[in-house]
């Protein structure tokens, strides 16, 4: 089991003999997405606007982590030089220091990069930029934030195009940032597709990442973004039925972690507020154990909206999901 353990916020690059990437993966733990706010085409366009109580909220918890989805590609220059808005910039200063300040280690991604999905030959050089701006301004920030390359790499941005692309964006981070934990995924951030994700040999501060959402019916039951999903409505989570198929796709991706010598990070798991309460939280206790299992590090999704774990409204967590994510 992953348990509790203090962050060492340190504000120089470490040397190679300061601790590897398993390390660091577990001082990512337990951890919980901020999901819905700056990854909004606006931040507050889809309800959710972060606040410095929302950050100590997670540290009264228990938690060990954030990771704050960003969607960097609406606040940019479309063209070159891709100038990244530099109040949008400070807006994610903040929110950086809100998590380093309560001693939670926070990951920040690239989110919602529809464009790159669409066409990523053409907006490649794009997000190489964007991390170039991003890892230059973040370099001397302490290695208890790691940087996560994109979410989800998704439709045309296929495997092989995803395998030819990452390497110039892990150059453009690794020109400042020699030593800063990277995250990185395979197509959709699946656990299917992650044996076709091949990392750099020589590139040891590399931690991967998948993401779970099975079985897609009862988790996104009623989902408005996913087609048919209203037909889903009243499907119940079967742990006797259901349990061995994710111990076996965990063990899948605990076999590929050993077989390359790279520690997984769960970036995502949660189940959408239209499921019934007693399946979500046995649901969710299923796949942190099996996560903690595994010796996965892991991020529920998410804090305060249509998956969340607290209720924004009442300022309090729900006790249900909460103590399914934390033993409480």
């Amino acid at each position: 089991m992953i348990i509790s353990v203090a962050l060492p916020l340190i504000s120089s690059p470490p040397s190679k003999a300061d601790p590897d990437a398993f390390a660091f993966n577990r001082l990512l733990g337990r951890g919980i997405n901020l999901g819905a706010a700056l990854e909004a085409p606006s931040e507050g366009a889809w309800g959710v606007t972060l606040k410095a109580d929302y950050f100590q909220a997670i540290e009264d918890a228990g938690f060990n982590s954030v990771r704050i989805p960003i969607r960097w590609s609406a606040h940019a220059l479309p063209d070159p030089p891709y100038t990244i808005d530099p109040a949008f910039f400070e807006r994610v200063d903040w929110a950086i220091d809100q998590a380093l300040s309560r001693n939670l280690a926070v990951v920040i991604n690239v989110h919602h990069y529809e464009e790159m999905d669409n066409d990523p030959v053409k907006q490649a050089p794009r997000l190489a930029t964007l991390w170039r701006q991003i890892a230059d301004r973040y370099r001397d920030r302490p290695q208890a934030l790691f940087f996560e390359l994109l979410n989800e790499p998704s439709e045309q941005l296929t495997d092989e195009r995803w395998e030819r692309i990452f390497p110039d964006l892990l150059q453009a981070i690794r020109d400042s940032n020699p030593f800063r934990m990277v995250i990185i995924g395979a197509y959709w951030n699946s656990l299917d597709h992650l044996p076709r994700l091949v990392l750099p040999q020589d590139d040891r501060r590399l931690i991967a990442t998948f993401h779970y959402y099975t079985p897609l019916r009862f988790t996104h039951q009623g989902a408005s973004w996913v087609a048919n999903s209203e037909g889903w409505r009243g499907t119940k989570w079967d742990k006797d039925q259901e349990g061995n198929i994710l111990r076996g796709d965990f063990e899948k991706a605990a076999s590929w972690g050993r077989q390359n010598e790279r520690p997984i990070y769960l970036g995502e798991f949660g189940t959408i507020d239209q499921a019934e309460m007693e399946s979500r939280a046995s649901w969710t206790r299923a796949v942190v154990r099996e996560a903690e299992k595994s010796g996965f590090s892991w991020s529920y999704w998410e804090f305060c909206a249509s998956f969340g774990a607290y209720d924004p409204v009442a300022k309090a967590w729900r006790r249900p999901l909460l103590g399914a994510l934390l033993d409480k």
